[in-house]
């Protein structure tokens, strides 16, 4: 092998990774680990005795696994978001901040970003909802307690049906 590959389970280990308490396998772990400090595929294959198709296919599996689980975790926090702005088609992008900002004062919460942050920070995360300053889809801005302002693309007014 013309690749040195780290030992899968002393990284594994020093992550503190828990087979038990995750949404990876084992393996998909590992895979992750690996790519993670630079081995090629064809490295890990002949580490783990495998071939480089089925690592491409435990790494693609692993990092679905992740963005799902990301996913979750932005949704769960949107639930428990204690502002929560619902952004409407047709909405001025300048319009955002003060709506946040507004929000935010009803909640008692402070929010540290500055209006060009926010703006900034809605048109990163909503990407296929904002074209220029119009605001094209729904969108979700929520803020957390500790003041963290998150953007969720998706119909607001589904929940007021």
């Amino acid at each position: 092998m013309d690749e040195d590959v780290p030992d899968a389970d002393v990284v594994l280990s020093r992550a503190g990774f828990d087979a038990d308490g995750g949404v990876l396998t084992r393996r998909q772990a590992e895979v992750l680990a690996l790519r993670e400090r630079g081995a090629s595929q064809a490295a890990i294959a002949d580490r783990l005795g495998t071939s480089r198709a089925n690592i491409s296919k435990v790494e693609s599996s692993a990092r679905e696994n992740v963005r799902k689980a990301r996913e979750t975790v932005a949704f769960a926090e949107a639930l428990q978001a204690p502002v929560r702005v619902e952004i409407d088609p047709g909405t001025d992008l300048y319009d955002v901040p003060d709506m946040v900002y507004a929000a935010c004062d009803e909640a008692n919460v402070k929010v540290t970003l500055s209006a060009p942050e926010v703006m900034k920070q809605v048109s990163d995360a909503g990407a296929s909802a904002v074209t220029g300053r119009e605001v094209h889809a729904p969108l979700l801005v929520t803020v957390t307690s500790t003041g963290d302002l998150r953007v969720r693309e998706g119909d607001p007014t589904a929940e007021r049906q």
